[in-house]
C-alpha cells in the first residue's frame, strides 16, 4: 500500500486509516457528521494526494485532448479548468477528469486515484500525435481546502488574489513561502474552497501553515467518508459507483460535458444516444419511508419488479434525509415518480427527485 507525504501526520492525529485505491488513507478523524458539518459551515482540509496528475505537452497537446475527451477543450484559456470525461469505445467512461490549461501547449489532466495506470495506458495508446506525456502523480501532493471560510484562511498565505479567482480557474505562484504552487478554485464538496497542488517535499510545511492560518476558525482535517457524503449531497458522480466503463455520459446526466462540435472517441454512438434517448438514466432519489439506500441495492416498482440499482446512497448529514443516486429504466426517471428500494427483502418507498439534493430538499 502506498502512503502520501502526509500519511504519518494522519496517523499521529488519530485518524482511522483504510486502504483506498492502493493508498493508506484517512477515512475519518472525529466522526463523519462532525467533519461534514465542519466543511459545510466552516473549513476543512482533505489530503487527496492519491489523485493522479499528467502533464500533456507540445504543439499537438490540444489535438490529443480533444480526441480523447468528451468536452470541448478548445474553449479553455490559460488559467481555466474544465470538467470532462474520457469515453471508451463501447459507450462507457474510462474516467472523469479535470483538464487544466497552463498555456497553449501545456495542459494538466487530473485523474482518479484508482484509474491512474488505466488512464495513462489509454492516453498513451491513443497518442498518435506523439505528444509529450509526463506522469507527475508520484511526486505531487494535493490538498482540498473546502468550506465557506477557506478563502479567508488561504489568503493569509499567498499574494495571489483569491477573490479574483472565479470557479474553475487556477493560478500558479507562491504559497506558504513555497514556490511553484498551483491554487485551483475547484473542489468536490459544493461548499466552496480551493485545491492546492505542490511537490511532496513541501507537504508537511504547507499542511502546518494552513492549520496555523486557520486556527482562529477551528479548521479541521477531514476524511474520505465526509468527502463522500458532501459530494453526494451535491449529486456529484463518483467513478466506480455512479459512472464506470459500462455507463455512458448521456445515461449519467453528463450530456453537458459531451460536445459534438468535434470528433472524439465513440462520438457517433453517444450522439445517437443523445438524439434517440437511452434505455436507462441516472436519477436522484429521496427515501419516503425509513431506510438508507446503499450501493448495489435493487430498485423496483410497486410490484417488486426490478427496474434499476442504487449506485450511491447515504443519510444526508445536512438534510437529515436518506438520499441516493441510481440507474433506472427511463420510464421511471421522471421527477415525482414513486419507486421502491429493496432493503433486506423489504420494499421501501422512495421518490425520484432532482439533484443537487442540497438545493432540492431545502427549498
Amino acid at each position: 500500500m502506498k502512503n502520501t507525504a502526509l500519511t504519518h501526520i494522519h496517523i499521529q492525529l488519530g485518524a482511522k486509516m483504510v486502504p483506498f485505491a492502493g493508498f493508506n488513507m484517512p477515512v475519518q478523524y472525529t466522526g463523519v457528521n462532525i467533519e461534514h458539518e465542519t466543511v459545510r459551515k466552516g473549513v476543512g482540509v482533505f489530503d487527496v494526494s492519491h489523485m493522479g496528475e499528467f502533464i500533456v505537452k507540445g504543439d499537438k497537446a490540444l489535438d490529443l485532448i480533444q480526441k480523447i475527451t468528451s468536452n470541448d477543450a478548445s474553449k479553455l484559456f490559460d488559467g481555466k479548468v474544465q470538467y470532462s470525461c474520457i469515453p471508451n469505445e463501447t459507450g462507457g467512461i474510462v474516467d472523469d477528469i479535470l483538464v487544466y490549461r497552463i498555456d497553449a501547449n501545456t495542459y494538466m489532466l487530473v485523474v482518479n486515484a484508482s484509474n491512474i495506470e488505466k488512464d495513462w495506458n489509454w492516453i498513451q495508446q491513443h497518442n498518435a500525435e506523439e505528444v509529450e506525456l509526463i506522469n507527475i502523480s508520484e511526486k505531487t501532493s494535493l490538498l482540498a481546502v473546502q468550506g465557506p471560510d477557506a478563502k479567508k484562511v488561504l489568503q493569509k498565505l499567498t499574494d495571489i488574489d483569491l477573490n479574483k479567482m472565479p470557479y474553475y480557474s487556477f493560478s500558479k505562484g507562491k504559497f506558504a513561502n513555497k514556490t511553484n504552487v498551483l491554487i485551483s478554485a475547484t473542489g468536490y464538496t459544493g461548499a466552496g474552497g480551493f485545491e492546492i497542488y505542490f511537490q511532496n517535499e513541501d507537504a508537511v510545511a504547507i499542511w502546518n501553515a494552513i492549520f496555523e492560518a486557520g486556527k482562529d476558525v477551528s479548521i479541521k482535517p477531514i476524511g474520505l467518508a465526509a468527502r463522500d457524503t458532501l459530494r453526494l449531497e451535491m449529486g456529484f458522480c463518483l467513478y466506480g459507483n455512479d459512472i464506470d466503463d459500462t455507463t455512458s455520459p448521456i445515461e449519467a446526466g453528463l450530456g453537458w460535458i459531451t460536445k459534438f462540435n468535434k470528433d472524439f472517441t465513440n462520438a457517433a454512438q453517444l450522439l445517437q444516444q443523445k438524439q434517440q434517448g437511452t434505455n436507462r438514466k441516472l436519477i436522484g432519489l429521496e427515501m419516503v419511508e425509513r431506510g438508507i439506500p446503499r450501493h448495489g441495492y435493487e430498485i423496483t416498482d410497486a410490484m417488486g419488479k426490478a427496474i434499476g440499482v442504487i449506485t450511491s446512497g447515504t443519510q444526508s448529514p445536512t438534510l437529515q434525509k436518506a438520499i441516493g443516486l441510481g440507474y433506472v429504466v427511463t420510464d421511471y426517471s421522471e421527477v415525482g415518480t414513486e419507486i421502491y428500494v429493496k432493503i433486506r427483502e423489504n420494499l421501501v418507498k422512495a421518490t425520484v427527485v432532482t439533484y443537487p439534493f442540497l438545493n432540492t430538499l431545502t427549498k
